[in-house]
């Protein structure tokens, strides 16, 4: 860092980067919250496909993270971090559109589906779908961004894990309160059997002049490009970014997190469910509460190494998932929670060590590994039925906590870097 970098104050563009992972957080879970209003609504005819075609709403969300990180990338080589920050988000108003004509479509064309066998798919389903993938897609940009720039932005008295685990406790803000916003705003309350098409349509209207009036605001604000964390305009790099061993691991670890993360959150519910526990939304409610007081946590931890931290929370979240199958109890897997909470921020931080230039190409290919959020918990599925009981099926979580564990203690030593 040069002595001019080190004169800018980058507490505005930090602050401005943690809002910006509040909204992921908030859309990345309010798309996951439609599955069920839309399952009752657009999804009357599919018969017994109905989960089957629900769930497509999340895939095709995750979906963008592995074919969408390297675009992220390219933009910020060629317009910059603020430059990408806001095409990003005009990416997103797009994508907030489609939601918008779904559900316009549907109300206008009641009639226009397309049949497959005796089940009837209504086409504002498929636009919804493809809505889905690019607000998706729009996620994984500014994430390619986000992460990187909290990484690389000096602000004095925080290090890089911290200034991550508070971009984090902020995502986890916006995946709390996005449930009410569904369920609460958009659909005042209602039971999912009296909800209506047309209700879709002025929230999402409302989302896209909400993110119009933040990229008015982001093209005022001042975001310097941080010198040496991405690959200038017209510039080629000499080697390719997977040849660094704990980059290649570190998005191996991230498939093994987010996997892990996404099988307790999406499947706990049907755990107890087997359990025969009471209220069993209270257990994900309680595991995600635990990600942000978490989160509160890692942001106040500013000498504790992101290695050390990993290796603590793998453990632990281990041995929490082992101790659930012994004593066949799901409530032992809420506490996993508190230490899911920083894992993200730590496997980056090791991941993207000693890159340089390679830093901005690094976080979009680390978006490659988001895609265990789908993978995982739908094998996870599987296992399930296989073995006909979700006890068993928790090993896939202690397996991700092995991996994680590993990448801590070795496989995040660098024995490469960019100079």
């Amino acid at each position: 860092m040069t002595h001019q970098e080190k004169q800018i104050n980058y507490m505005g563009p930090f602050l401005t980067m943690v809002f910006l992972f509040l909204i992921v957080g908030f859309l990345t879970t309010a798309n996951t919250q439609f599955q069920g209003p839309l399952k009752e609504t657009f999804l009357m005819k599919v018969g017994n496909l109905k989960n089957t075609f629900a769930t497509l709403i999340t895939f095709s969300w995750f979906l963008a993270y592995p074919i969408c990180g390297s675009i992220g990338s390219s933009w910020i080589s060629k317009y910059g971090y603020k430059g990408t920050l806001i095409r990003g988000l005009w990416v997103m108003i797009i994508g907030l559109g489609l939601f918008f004509a779904s559900s316009y479509f549907t109300v206008q064309f009641p009639d226009a589906d397309i049949r497959m066998g005796e089940s009837s798919i209504p086409i504002g389903f498929f636009i919804f779908l493809l809505g889905s993938f690019v607000v998706g897609a729009s996620a994984t940009i500014l994430q390619v961004v986000i992460n990187p720039y909290l990484t690389a932005c000096r602000v004095k008295g925080t290090q890089a894990i911290q200034r991550l685990a508070i971009g984090g406790t902020a995502n986890s803000v916006g995946t709390t309160i996005a449930p009410y916003f569904v369920t609460g705003v958009v659909f005042g309350g209602l039971a999912m059997e009296d909800i209506q098409i047309s209700q879709l349509m002025m929230p999402f209207f409302a989302l896209m002049v909400t993110i119009a009036v933040v990229v008015f605001l982001l093209m005022r604000l001042s975001l310097p490009d941080i010198q040496g964390t991405r690959v200038e305009k017209g510039e080629k790099l000499e080697k390719s970014v997977w040849s660094f061993r704990h980059l290649t691991l570190g998005v191996c670890a991230i498939f093994c997190y987010v996997g892990v993360e996404v099988c307790i959150g999406a499947n706990i519910n049907l755990y107890a469910i087997e359990r025969n526990c009471p209220s069993p939304a209270l257990l994900a409610t309680l595991y995600w509460g635990g990600m942000l007081i978490g989160r509160l946590v890692g942001s106040s931890l500013s000498k504790v190494s992101p290695r050390v931290q990993l290796t603590v929370t793998t453990i632990s979240a281990g041995v929490l998932a082992l101790l659930a199958i012994i004593f066949n109890n799901p409530w032992l897997l809420t506490a996993v929670g508190l230490f899911h909470s920083i894992m993200w921020g730590a496997i980056f931080t090791l991941s993207v060590a000693h890159l340089g230039k390679y830093t901005s190409v690094a976080s979009g290919v680390f978006m490659i590994g988001v895609v265990g959020g789908a993978i995982l918990p739908l094998l996870q599925g599987v296992f399930a039925d296989l073995l006909e009981s979700w006890r068993w099926s928790w090993f896939i979580v202690i397996l991700g906590e092995v991996f994680m564990l590993y990448y801590a203690l070795i496989g995040s030593r660098v024995r490469q870097t960019a100079d």
